[in-house]
């Protein structure tokens, strides 16, 4: 199945593509730059979404598309992007993809959208509602089968250009996050589900990490005293959280992911004890960054036919882009 990433080289691309590839899939890498160590079979096609007469072209010959570019909430916080820059992306981009797609006969997309869509008040979240109702819109009107994913953020603790520690991005993770690898897996369980059937109906799910607390810990939240429930599961780190700067009495938001769980099997891996264990392992340098299958040497010649294409699932750290 060939498989076009829309803003390809970003850090969800470069952690989907190999997955693709491990289920027989060929991800194709959209973006308006090339992935770092880039190989030179790669596949990879430079353009914008917003480019339209290029973006057919993108387009034909895919059998679903996995719509990723977009402008994030980071690139509002740093006043790096406006308002028509995140309409024009994340607004227009979304009509682009989708009337691209349905043009020639593509109607199965995995669309990223975001829970800040709660937070109408931001540009990044107003423009990800409005591409949900372009996404509806398609669904509903065009036949197209479309599962949209609402991850929280999911910015990778090696994307050194946000986090230049692990510590920071633990404290950013603390707030509330879902680890990349959990998203990736889920669009992987979305693409099996619109191949496996029709939905008939809008699928809006929600992407949140695994948790050691229970329901009954969140209802009765630090009972016995500031950070006694973090003590109850983390004993051990609980002077070193402290020694980082995290709060082990932050109460943790919890989203309800029941529907994610019934639509997909979604299983999300990565918990506070994940974080933790690295932080202690590691410190401030973090664990080693994931090995890309175009860096492993040595691979079996029936592995090795594989991993020559991987050179398409080895895109640039940076955040998605058109």
């Amino acid at each position: 199945m060939k498989v076009p990433l829309t803003g390809g080289s970003g850090d969800l691309g470069q952690t989907l593509a190999p997955k693709l590839l491990v289920k027989g899939d060929s991800p194709v890498i959209l973006d308006v730059r090339a992935p770092r160590n880039l190989n030179k079979d790669a596949v990879f096609i430079e353009g914008s979404i917003l480019d339209r007469p290029k973006l057919t072209e993108m387009f034909r010959g895919c059998d679903c598309i996995i719509h990723i570019a977009a402008w994030h909430g980071i690139h509002e916080s740093n006043d790096q992007k406006n308002a028509y820059d995140f309409f024009d992306l994340n607004v227009r981009g979304a009509f682009e993809v989708f009337e691209a797609a349905a043009s020639l006969g593509i109607d199965q997309i995995v669309f990223i959208s975001t829970t800040s869509v709660y937070r109408p008040d931001t540009r990044y979240g107003s423009s990800k509602i409005l591409a949900e109702a372009i996404a509806e819109d398609y669904r509903k009107h065009r036949n197209m089968n479309v599962v949209i994913l609402r991850p929280r953020g999911f910015i990778p603790y090696w994307n050194r250009d946000v986090y230049a520690r692990y510590s920071d991005w633990a404290r950013w993770f603390w707030k509330g996050a879902v680890h990349i690898d959990d998203v990736a897996a889920a669009v992987i369980l979305s693409l099996d589900l619109i191949f496996r059937e029709r939905l008939g109906q809008q699928l809006i799910l929600p992407l949140d990490s695994a948790y050691e607390y229970t329901d009954a810990d969140l209802a009765h939240w630090d009972a016995e005293g500031p950070g006694s429930t973090f003590r109850k599961y983390y004993p051990q780190y609980y002077d070193l959280a402290l020694s980082y700067g995290l709060d082990p009495a932050v109460k943790p938001t919890r989203l309800d992911i029941a529907d994610t769980v019934r639509w997909l099997g979604y299983k999300p891996s990565y918990s506070l004890a994940n974080l933790l264990s690295e932080l202690a392992a590691y410190g401030d340098d973090g664990p080693p960054r994931p090995v890309s299958p175009c860096a492993l040497l040595g691979f079996a010649a029936t592995e090795r036919s594989i991993f020559v294409r991987a050179a398409a699932s080895c895109p640039s750290s940076d955040n998605a882009m058109a």
